[in-house]
């Protein structure tokens, strides 16, 4: 098998969209998914009794996930079963399709491990995406889709955006996520609001019985976080992400003006914005850590503060698709070692 470390050094040669580009052709072309890539499988996917849990009506064999903004059009999901994860996200998925940000628009900043993004939403629209989950649905492993309104679409008519693509996405997935978090839409988080939240799941709610789930930005107060998600559980929210990509542009030696940042650096922030939440709400809903997580230990701490599910993005591509198979095996013996059986007895625990 390929070694990651190996082959690092040579796709960091590469602009990072163009890795992204290459990652993505390896993992969406059937003939590499499905020949070579078939002992790594059995190698790779970790599921024990200890990891399972059921959660929306599914069961997840690990609690690792893709988190949105890798695969935006849905054409990876095969590869990121095999790679690992227990489920993926794929989107961020508009009613049209859109071009994104003016390139270059992904940045490396090595030394802090982590990624600044200002990509935009760049995808190939509703109808492209909706045929492509038509072809492969039912899937092995759960799938959420994580959905945003088109840049040029004005805040005063966004909710209609999200109500067409849950109309036409929600038999199609597990979950759904409602992303206005994004730093990368202008005007996105701004729906971040109270009326905004009330009104859209309202008539979400009324639409499907599908989960659907709101993912919130880091750059808020936590009371403002608190007081946000608290209002979108009690219009029917059925679980939060904590959190997006930050504006923090300070968390890295030689920033680009431009996008949010992801990885190492949001670790801190991403685990305080989630802890307040969870204070809150935790076993009140469903709660899904993301940002900076890159190590077992990592995932645990998140676990025990509350979070049912886990998802990496950054950590990825700073340290290989190794680093599910590691986080899945160390969990497990993490959760052993104090005394539980299955990761539902684990979750909250700090919170009890």
């Amino acid at each position: 098998m390929i070694d990651y470390q190996s082959i690092k050094p040579w796709l960091f040669k590469l602009e990072p969209e163009n890795a992204h580009k290459l990652a993505e052709f390896a993992l969406r072309v059937p003939n590499v998914c499905q020949i070579p890539f078939n002992s790594f499988l059995g190698s790779h996917f970790i599921t024990n009794s200890v990891l399972t849990q059921e959660l929306f009506g599914r069961t997840f064999l690990n609690p690792i996930g893709l988190g949105a903004g890798f695969d935006k059009n849905a054409t990876m999901i095969r590869g990121m079963q095999i790679l690992g994860f227990g489920f993926t996200e794929i989107g961020t998925v508009t009613p049209k399709p859109q071009n994104g940000n003016p390139k270059p628009r992904m940045f490396r900043h090595i030394d802090e491990e982590s990624i600044q993004n200002a990509m935009g939403f760049n995808n190939e629209g509703l109808l492209e995406v909706k045929k492509r989950l038509e072809k492969r649905f039912p899937f092995t492993t759960p799938i959420g889709i994580n959905i945003g309104k088109n840049k040029t679409t004005l805040d005063s008519e966004a909710v209609n955006d999200y109500i067409s693509l849950i109309e036409a996405l929600h038999t199609l997935g597990d979950y759904l996520v409602i992303n206005i978090s994004s730093p990368n839409t202008p005007g996105l988080r701004d729906l971040q609001n109270e009326a905004f939240i009330a009104k859209l799941f309202q008539e979400a709610k009324a639409i499907t019985s599908k989960p659907i789930l709101l993912k919130i930005a880091p750059d808020m107060t936590e009371e403002d976080a608190v007081t946000l998600t608290k209002l979108a559980v009690e219009c029917g929210a059925d679980g939060i992400i904590a959190t997006n990509t930050t504006v923090d542009y300070s968390l890295v030696k030689h920033p680009k003006a431009i996008g949010g940042l992801s990885g190492a650096v949001l670790k801190k922030r991403s685990f305080e914005i989630f802890e307040a939440v969870a204070k809150e709400l935790y076993g009140k809903t469903v709660l899904i850590s993301v940002g900076g997580i890159d190590s077992a230990q990592e995932a645990y701490k998140r676990i025990k503060a509350g979070a049912s599910l886990v998802q990496i993005y950054s950590g990825l591509i700073f340290h290989g698709p190794d680093m599910i198979r590691d986080i899945n095996l160390e969990l497990t013996e993490l959760i052993k070692a104090d005394g539980y059986d299955n990761i539902t007895e684990a979750i909250g625990a700090d919170r009890r």
